[in-house]
């Protein structure tokens, strides 16, 4: 096997004319801001072109999930694959590798895809913004085309190049293969109509929209991949991306992916997910929220072992999780992709300078702890954390843009490491429950109201962190866990302290309180765990679609 060289990205001087697609997208959703710009009948027919080639794939890969999550549950062990030794000890091929703009990503800032954050992101001095599509976004209907407005204000107004006034460069995170958007309808050729995916619509929306654009401008179209299991999944963005390129016109190799690593499956095959991807690779992101979200929803009916404590307590030092990332540097390095540490989500307080402070040197000493092990880059949620962030980066780096000549040749993870329960075993206080029950409820009320990212007693919260605080409070009811005061956790006990959490918000006209209290319920005290809040909360409150 050769060492793939993928040339810098340009127009083709033959581009491809987009065929006509065999099925068709239809808008059932409500007129939005922004709707007759995003959903032009070019946009609709790309879209239908993509659901034509990809959405039985996407089918198909999505009741492979279930399938393999039933056998976990039924005790199956993961795995290193045995499937793959041409990718795993062929020592020679590497991924595409940062695109045009991507090869300084000391400090990448991410948030929703808003015109307030996307204005505070221009002047950050992030290397990166990182416009979040899924967690960060609450997906109604005006979210979704509003993000796409915005987005294409970005393309068109941002400037780039370097010096002091150079803006962080692009990359939009779509929503993943698991969601739906409900309305927009994809009738394939046969007439059986189903909702459009949700990935497919951000992405496609986005690329069409500006990857000419981008190019010209010398960067390309550039994507994080949330919530992948399996580096099959990698494998059908990867045709998404070609076929994309071939229908646009763009050099095969331009559009360029960081994949997010925050679900255990991956973890175990994080070298096929780079090899799938090797022509639009960039690197891997070390999740942290969904990935302990993932080991909740896999795990769910094994032993006290795998019980989750407080959250305060869930950090990336702890043995798996260390493991998880020192495995992510070194396959990462070993095939030329960056490596992006995990998310701080602490926020700046102006009004309490001592908490700052102590904030600050918090995230400065996780940073610089990433640094040290080798990461190229990092993840804030905040723009008061870049400075920070940089500082304990450019320490460890020196002049250097990244660390992937560090091979980290000491790194010998086994799936005994990945799935190491050690270091599980702290405290589930009092104050833990009713931080989570708390959590919870605010963000999601936040969330039913369309706002995706919130500040909640210091830090942004978004998807990700309400994921694992409903999936903690589920798991501990179900194992019947007490905290170290000697409390039971039971359903009594977290409807108790939802009735006091409501009790407790100042009430508005039109706050959700009420509705987000029946949804922590309706996904914490079931007996079957639903595999994200998000979900049946998009069906039951975000779909807005006229009356037949």
């Amino acid at each position: 096997m050769t060492v793939l060289q993928t040339p810098a990205p340009h127009r083709s001087d033959r581009p491809a004319s987009p065929p006509p697609p065999s099925g068709r997208i239809d808008v059932l959703g409500p007129a939005v801001p922004g709707a007759e710009e995003v959903l032009t009948p070019a946009a609709l027919d790309f879209l239908a072109h993509l659901h034509d080639r990809f959405a039985s794939g996407r089918a198909e890969l999505l009741a492979a999930r279930a399938v393999r999550r039933a056998s976990l549950s039924n005790g199956q062990e993961l795995r290193f694959s045995r499937q793959t030794p041409v990718v795993r000890y062929d020592p020679s091929w590497r991924v595409a590798g940062p695109g045009p703009g991507l090869a300084d990503r000391r400090v990448e800032l991410t948030g929703p895809a808003d015109a307030a954050t996307a204005r505070a992101a221009r002047h950050s001095g992030a290397s990166t913004w990182v416009a979040d599509l899924e967690d960060a976004m609450s997906p109604t209907w005006a979210n979704v085309v509003g993000s796409q407005a915005v987005l294409a204000d970005v393309v068109r107004e941002w400037p780039t190049g370097a010096g002091p006034d150079a803006a962080p460069t692009l990359l939009v995170r779509p929503r993943g293969w698991h969601l739906v958007e409900k309305h927009l309808c994809h009738t394939d050729a046969t007439g059986r109509s189903t909702p459009a995916s949700a990935s497919l619509v951000d992405f496609g929306l986005f690329a069409l929209a500006n990857a000419a654009r981008l190019v010209e401008r010398g960067h390309g179209p550039y994507f994080y991949l949330p919530k992948l299991e399996t580096a099959a999944e990698a494998r059908l963005w990867d045709q998404v991306f070609t076929e994309t390129e071939r229908v646009l016109g763009l050099r095969h190799g331009t559009i360029r992916a960081t994949v997010l690593i925050e679900t255990i499956t991956a973890a175990f095959e994080m070298e096929e997910v780079l090899y799938e991807l090797r022509h639009h690779c960039a690197g891997l992101n070390a999740g942290r929220w969904d990935y302990l979200f993932s080991i909740v929803k896999k795990f769910r009916d094994r032993g006290p072992a795998w019980v989750l404590p407080d959250r305060s307590e869930l950090t990336m030092t702890t043995p798996f999780m260390h493991a998880c990332t020192d495995l992510l540097v070194s396959t990462c390095h070993r095939r030329g992709a960056h490596a992006i540490g995990a998310m701080s989500t602490a926020v700046p307080d102006d009004r309490d300078p001592a908490a700052t402070r102590e904030a600050l040197a918090e995230v400065a000493a996780d940073k610089r702890r990433e640094a040290e092990q080798g990461f190229d880059g990092t993840w804030v949620a905040h723009p008061g954390l870049v400075e920070v962030a940089r500082n304990a980066f450019d320490e460890v780096l020196g002049g250097a843009t990244d660390q992937r000549h560090r091979q980290r040749a000491d790194v010998r993870v086994t799936a005994a490491e990945l799935l190491d329960p050690r270091g599980l075993a702290g405290p589930v206080t009092d104050a833990g429950v009713r931080t989570n029950v708390s959590v919870a409820v605010r963000y999601m009320e936040a969330w039913l109201r369309g706002v995706g990212s919130v500040v909640l007693d210091g830090h942004v919260e978004d998807a990700s962190t309400a994921e694992i605080s409903r999936a903690q409070l589920w798991q501990w009811t179900t194992r019947r866990t007490v905290t170290v005061e000697g409390t039971p956790v039971t359903r009594d006990l977290v409807e108790r302290l939802l009735d006091e959490v409501v009790a407790e918000q100042p009430r508005t006209p039109g706050d959700r309180f009420d509705d987000a209290a029946a949804m922590v319920r309706s996904v914490t005290l079931e007996e079957t765990f639903p595999t994200f809040f998000t979900v049946p909360g998009y069906v039951e409150h975000l779909v807005t679609l006229p009356a037949r």
